[in-house]
């Protein structure tokens, strides 16, 4: 069953938005190791639309790590993501590298609170609602919070980089 509460859970990502003022909530859920999706198990287990909850992708454009979040029910296009961080070519980043520059292991990298702060591209469908959700920093566990603060605290760009 699903748990939502208003306080930090303890992560980097919760603890970088108690740290910057930001109102969030944290929804918890019992991830299965089985799950061939880990923001569609999200989305499922929260009871949530998934055009409301996304996921957190690392990308390579042009040899620097960047970030890309898009819709749990969409694929982030690479030419997309590239075109709106002013690069010319993008390639999924290595799983090894992602975990090591975010501190987040694959399946719960949230683009809040990373390591090393890297450029980031938010799909402007976060901005037709109220409240998306995110990767709070581990699998099982996601945070709710306005666009506009995923945006700010994350000093994100946004771009129709879903497809």
């Amino acid at each position: 069953m699903a748990k939502s509460k208003q306080s930090s859970a303890g992560t980097p990502a919760t603890v970088a938005l108690t740290k910057a003022g930001i109102t969030f909530s944290t929804h918890s859920y019992e991830h299965d190791p089985a799950a061939k999706s880990y923001g569609l198990e999200a989305a499922e287990a929260l009871g949530l639309k998934t055009a409301q909850v996304f996921k957190t992708l690392l990308v390579d454009v042009d040899g620097k790590l960047a970030v890309g979040v898009v819709p749990v029910d969409k694929q982030l296009d690479l030419k997309a993501v590239a075109a709106a961080l002013d690069g010319k070519k993008a390639t999924m980043a290595d799983p090894a590298a992602a975990e090591r520059t975010t501190g987040y292991v694959v399946g719960g990298i949230s683009p809040i609170g990373q390591k090393r702060r890297l450029p980031t591209v938010v799909d402007t469908t976060a901005t037709e609602h109220d409240t998306v959700y995110v990767s709070g920093g581990r699998r099982g566990l996601d945070i709710g919070l306005s666009p506009a603060d995923l945006i700010a605290v994350t000093a994100a760009r946004t771009a129709p980089i879903a497809r």
